[in-house]
């Protein structure tokens, strides 16, 4: 039996609209590229919260050496956390002038993003160097690993958000903001939230606590 073949739409017709359910099987890249993503979001907020209980356990551990009271430099860490917290805010402008599909302003706010984070990092490496140079290095006690483990693998985290970040600069930079690139912003955009939230609980649970007698 021939098939039959449906009649071509009129001239200046409104092209058909898309389904509101799709067909199981299909292969939707866009969903299964969050869903994805959400999955590796909560795998690592079990290895942040591992590190976390290690912290609490090992946090009063000083073995004769110095406290947080004696190490932590307030007003330091409150600069790389504002750091931190307003690269989360150009981000989400980045994130509005790619809805704009503004090409120039979505690399601008990343590139502010990128300066940001790295200012937080340079902040941290400053702390870690000032802390070992003073003899309060990972080994001095297990307070001080539990410390240089936590905050050096949300620093870690940080780092390879940069990274992702250029990537992303250059690639938008090549190809413009195609639905690809726009999907890998926005979970680029959970990634870096995610790590401003841990960091609030770092600088909550480490360093203010880590000040009190």
């Amino acid at each position: 039996m021939s098939d039959t073949l449906a009649p071509n739409p009129p001239a200046g017709a409104a092209p058909p609209a898309e389904p509101l359910f799709h067909v199981a099987g299909e292969h939707h890249p866009k969903n299964g590229t969050l869903l994805g993503f959400w999955v590796y979001l909560m795998s690592d907020c079990l290895i942040f919260a591992c590190l976390f209980a290690t912290y609490g356990v090992l946090g009063r551990s000083y073995a004769a050496g110095p406290s947080g009271a004696d190490l932590f430099d307030l007003p330091l860490v409150a600069v790389n956390t504002a750091l931190l917290l307003l690269s989360s805010i150009t981000y989400g402008f980045a994130m509005l002038e790619m809805r704009r599909n503004r090409i120039g302003a979505t690399q601008l706010w990343l590139a502010v993003t990128g300066i940001l984070g790295l200012g937080f990092l340079s902040l941290e490496l400053y702390e870690f160097a000032h802390l070992i140079h003073q003899g309060a290095g990972p080994q001095r006690s297990a307070f001080l690993s539990s410390f240089f483990t936590l905050v050096g693998t949300h620093g870690l985290h940080v780092t390879f958000g940069i990274v992702w970040l250029v990537t992303m600069m250059i690639q938008v930079q090549m190809h413009g903001l195609i639905p690809e690139n726009r999907r890998r912003l926005m979970c680029l955009s959970m990634f870096w939230h995610f790590l401003d939230l841990i960091w609030v609980g770092v600088f909550t649970f480490v360093y203010l606590m880590g000040v009190l007698p």
